[in-house]
């Protein structure tokens, strides 16, 4: 069953403010009496309504993932309506979030959960949209948190108690605008924690954080800089990162791809010198949650992100040099002409530095280009995210 709440309420003991439904569900033959307490019950839709509703909204979103924007900056045309509360050393803030299901209560039964991470254009409803469309069964808990921007909660009437951050702060680690000056890798590690109470998920086993293009990048720097599985308790829940068609990685060293093959120092350092600054690299001004993950080292950081179970996702036909959306700046062309060969680049590179240690794959979507709804309906994309068969790569 999904749910989809509307108004907002706190949850103390969850440690989550969610949004619940202000009238039954009768079209659908949903009834039930409201609940006559402080909180009242998320009420469920019909699964054979949401199968129907859920296809159309997946096809009518889906065009909007790269749709192109009408101004500068336009905020987002929607915003998921759940809201958890989401904790940091700077204070608390509200997340958006969509839900699959009613997490107020626990949830026996619930064995996977996927955290998936929009992209550019915040449009998580339509990652909602075919995440929970995607999952094969109920035993899957599908999370599509929003990074909003400033003009989005202005647009939209939201509370200055809600998360936002700068367009280009939230998908490299950057400290929220308001209300707290909160590192959005600090809303992955609240989240986990979250996830990792057994009261609520006493039965949960797997925990995938995945991301498309700009949520590419922010779960493959998360992964490199992350607390991560270190705040799943016992090893008793997995973590698995995927990452999917980003324009760029954070590299761990200064070397980069030649497009002759092999890799060596960027000929283009005397004119591109923030080439290895982050997010390309770890030179230069770091975000404060970055800085405090090097003090154990940059070495040990490569090691460790090198034995991650994380699996690099890319579409082979995203091999435009010219999209629209690919990072064009001289940081990201010293990684390669386009998302594909920046992909197999990246991987390459940590095969030849971390192969005794490497725990990570690269599988490909054949045919898919920069479409997310492509790469992970894909036989390797519905493998990584729930471990399904038919990815020949696996």
């Amino acid at each position: 069953m999904l749910y989809f709440p509307e108004n907002s309420i706190g949850i103390a003991n969850a440690h989550m403010c969610l949004s619940l439904a202000p009238k039954r569900r009768k079209s659908c033959g949903v009834g039930k009496p409201r609940h006559q307490r402080v909180r009242r019950a998320v009420e469920p839709v019909c699964e054979n309504v949401f199968w129907r509703l859920g296809s159309a909204i997946a096809g009518l979103v889906a065009g909007l993932y790269l749709a192109g924007p009408a101004q500068a900056n336009p905020p987002v045309r929607s915003v998921v309506d759940s809201r958890v509360s989401v904790h940091s050393a700077a204070g608390d803030g509200l997340l958006a979030v969509a839900v699959s299901h009613d997490w107020s209560k626990p949830l026996p039964g619930i064995a996977r959960a996927v955290i998936f991470v929009h992209g550019y254009h915040r449009t998580a409803v339509g990652y909602f949209a075919n995440a929970a469309r995607l999952a094969p069964d109920n035993r899957t808990l599908v999370i599509a948190p929003q990074f909003l921007a400033p003009e989005d909660t202005a647009a939209h009437g939201l509370p200055d108690t809600v998360l936002r951050w700068q367009r280009d702060h939230w998908s490299d680690g950057g400290s929220a605008e308001g209300p707290v000056a909160m590192s959005s890798f600090e809303v992955i590690d609240s989240l986990l924690r979250t996830l990792a109470n057994r009261a609520l998920l006493p039965d949960l086993t797997t925990i995938v954080l995945a991301g498309f293009s700009g949520g590419g990048q922010f779960v493959q720097r998360y992964a490199a800089v992350g607390q991560g599985e270190r705040l799943l308790t016992g090893g008793r829940i997995g973590l698995r990162y995927v990452v999917g068609s980003p324009s760029s990685y954070v590299y761990f060293g200064d070397e980069r791809p030649w497009p002759e093959g092999g890799f060596g120092p960027f000929a283009g350092a005397a004119v591109c010198p923030q080439f290895n600054h982050w997010k390309y690299g770890f030179a230069g001004i770091l975000p404060d949650y970055v800085a405090a993950s090097l003090r154990e080292g940059l070495t040990a950081r490569e090691r460790r992100y090198a034995g991650l179970d994380l699996i690099y996702l890319l579409g082979t036909a995203d091999n435009d040099p010219n999209h629209s959306e690919l990072d064009k700046s001289c940081a990201g062309e010293a990684q390669g002409p386009n998302r594909f060969s920046r992909g197999l680049a990246y991987f390459e590179q940590m095969r030849a530095r971390d192969g005794a240690v490497l725990k990570q794959r690269l599988w490909q979507a054949p045919g898919a280009g920069h479409q997310p709804e492509r790469v992970f309906a894909s036989p390797c994309g519905r493998a990584a995210l729930f471990d399904l068969q038919g990815c020949s790569e696996n």
